[in-house]
């Protein structure tokens, strides 16, 4: 359909789905678009800079989070001591307007007091408005930096870790760590500073005004507000490592239920969930009110000993001013100084709690980077040629736990564009022998090479850029169809799209849907069946043309009809490959050229289903039971 302008200034057209599309933009707003694309700043395409082999494994540390930036921090620093002698200046300005312009009945001390005051603190809120842009902008590049740098991370770490580590407590990183981490730099530190150099330049000014003054001032406070940060010191580092813990338990709690849901539907546990969260959220609870008990006790003690400050101040004080050794105005000031030493000590308080947790938080955050992934890349390691697809196992024991083996010498030869089932009982190590071929985890002993090449000397990349791998439960993306048959080979195009859903027969399913390949199929694919969902993990794995391929019973989850579509797929996908296919069933691992037979942790039996129906072993075994089974008989029992 051709484009263009009607009498109103629109014509709408479709796309042959009922779909409208974009008719161009209104001749009366081309103007407007156009000044504003003008102003709009180029925006470069994004780099990545990954390595699996090399990067920074310096300790996390605050300093090193904050180096980057240092010049701007210097800056805004600049802008705190403006902002500190500004804000600071008022009650000596008070001083002289009562002793020179009150007392002296001079009314134009009285107007240049007044005009310092309001110039001071227009500078004051200047630098204050200057000082919170500088560190916003820092701030926001700061945390940009470590959330990438998290999830890098988390994207280099070997599968063993996310095994070991909950999903839920790995988010607390990601989440209220990196949280806490801001609320320290954007309430912590700056204000730190801020109060910190207030509570200098107060004393230095209290020495100036009258150094009894200051000396029962500081000797009055000081002590008091020494000790209870010492022991607020101890007892909150403690009780905010606690804090952290147990919202990562929460959180990983709420994303184990969440990922569950249909279980607990389908039990009737939602009650039992609850119970479980509620003692969960009652540790947290717990925790927290620990710390705020503790905060409790810092903060009224702090004000106890300021209250007691002021009063004896006062006594003194007043007694010089008597004596006449004291001004009424160095009084005020000194009063009104006062005042403001003890605003930066009680906020230093709560600045104590935000540095407690953001320390807390570093502790975590150092911990995670420090993590080292267990299958690591060698900083030499050389790109992987084109593949044939031989594969060999040569003398391979491997535990996921060390002290319990789960594969003990394997010796195994797959020829390329050999298919090769895997079969045997639930823990024999089918599954894991799949794994060290797809180097997720390596050998505790011997090697597994392909084309002769030992995984270990090559880039992980060029590995799995030749390998493709369908697991038994289909993983996929929030996002559209087309994202996820296209996420090994982004850049293919819809003709080759089509070419690998008809492969699979799933052509149908997607002309059938409102949007055809741009129909999202939502997080985890949960608007499509499980037949649905290992189609279309199939067609991913033909897009990506692997030169090894790994199934884990990739048939299971269909229907006879989508099984047998699957079947016929199968056999175009094959040809040419080296597959590996652990078989759960015998109709699937019948299809191979060769089975191995796995029985705790070694290869019982090797060859072609009719060689080991000759033999007469435990393969022999499971297809006579097969057979009874398919036949409608009971096994009799083992």
């Amino acid at each position: 359909m051709s484009w263009g302008t009607s009498g109103a200034g629109w014509d709408f057209g479709s796309d042959g789905r009922g779909n409208l599309r974009f008719a161009g933009i209104p001749p009366e707003l081309r103007r407007r678009v156009d000044r504003i694309l003008a102003r709009e700043p180029e925006h470069p395409r994004s780099r990545v800079d990954f390595s699996r082999s090399r990067w920074d494994r310096r300790p996390f540390t605050l300093r090193r989070f904050l180096a980057p930036h240092w010049l701007a921090l210097a800056g805004a620093f600049a802008l705190v001591v403006v902002e500190t002698l500004t804000l600071q200046a008022g009650p000596l300005l008070t001083q002289i307007a009562i002793d020179r312009g009150i007392e002296a009945g001079r009314k134009d001390v009285l107007v240049g007091v007044a005009i310092a005051y309001f110039a001071t603190a227009l500078l004051g809120v200047l630098a204050t408005g200057a000082r919170i842009a500088v560190t916003g902008r820092v701030g926001t590049a700061l945390l940009l930096r470590l959330r990438v740098r998290i999830f890098s991370h988390l994207q280099r770490l070997s599968i063993d870790f996310f095994t070991d580590e909950k999903a839920g407590r790995l988010m607390t990183r990601m989440t209220s760590d990196i949280e806490s981490l801001a609320a320290l730099f954007h309430e912590g530190l700056v204000q730190l500073a801020v109060q910190a150099l207030t509570l200098l330049v107060v004393s230095g000014v209290l020495v100036v005004l009258d150094p009894l003054l200051a000396l029962v001032t500081i000797a009055g406070i000081v002590p008091g507000m020494l000790a209870l940060t010492l022991w607020f010191r101890g007892v909150s580092h403690e009780g905010y490592l606690a804090v952290r813990e147990r919202i990562a338990e929460l959180l990983s709690h709420l994303q184990e239920s969440l990922g569950g849901i249909r279980i607990i539907t389908a039990h009737d546990r939602r009650d039992h969930e609850v119970l479980a969260h509620r003692r969960v959220a009652g540790s947290y609870r717990e925790a927290n009110v620990h710390t705020a008990r503790i905060n409790a006790i810092y903060g009224s003690g702090s004000e106890l000993v300021g209250v007691g400050g002021q009063a004896l101040l006062l006594l003194v004080g007043g007694s010089q001013v008597l004596r006449g050794s004291l001004t009424i105005g160095e009084l005020a000031a000194f009063m009104l100084y006062l005042a403001a030493f003890f605003g930066p000590i009680q906020h230093l308080v709560q600045l104590y709690n935000t540095y407690q947790q953001g320390q807390a938080a570093v502790a975590k955050l150092r911990d995670l980077l420090a993590t080292e992934p267990s299958v690591a890349e060698e900083p030499d390691a050389a790109e992987l040629a084109p593949i044939r697809g031989d594969i060999s196992f040569e003398g391979v024991s491997f535990g996921y736990d060390p002290a319990v083996p789960v594969l003990e010498e394997v010796a195994l030869e797959i020829a390329a564009g050999e298919t090769f089932a895997l079969v045997g009982p639930t823990g024999a190590g089918k599954s894991t022998i799949a794994k060290l071929v797809t180097r997720f985890y390596d050998p505790s002993r011997g090697r597994v090479r392909i084309d002769g090449t030992d995984l270990r000397s090559v880039t992980l990349a060029s590995l799995r850029r030749q390998l493709g791998v369908v697991p038994q439960e289909p993983f996929l993306f929030g996002g559209s169809i087309r994202d996820n048959i296209a996420f090994a080979r982004p850049e293919a195009s819809d003709e080759e799209l089509w070419h690998a859903c008809r492969a699979v027969g799933i052509d149908d399913l997607i002309a059938r849907l409102p949007e055809g390949l741009d129909t999202p199929c939502h997080e985890r694919g949960v608007s499509l069946s499980s037949g649905e969902r290992q189609l279309l993990a199939l067609a991913r794995a033909f897009l990506a043309r692997p030169r090894v391929l790994v199934l884990d019973e990739a048939t299971s989850s269909l229907d006879l009809k989508s099984e047998s579509k699957i079947e016929r797929a199968l056999d175009v996908l094959l040809e040419g490959r080296t597959a590996i296919l652990i078989a759960h069933r015998l109709a699937t691992a019948m299809r191979a050229d060769r089975i191995a037979v796995v029985e705790e942790g070694r290869i019982a039996e090797l060859g072609s289903h009719e060689e080991l129906l000759a033999l007469g072993g435990a393969y022999a075994a499971m297809h006579a039971a097969w057979e009874r089974h398919a036949a409608g008989t009971t096994p009799p029992p083992p």
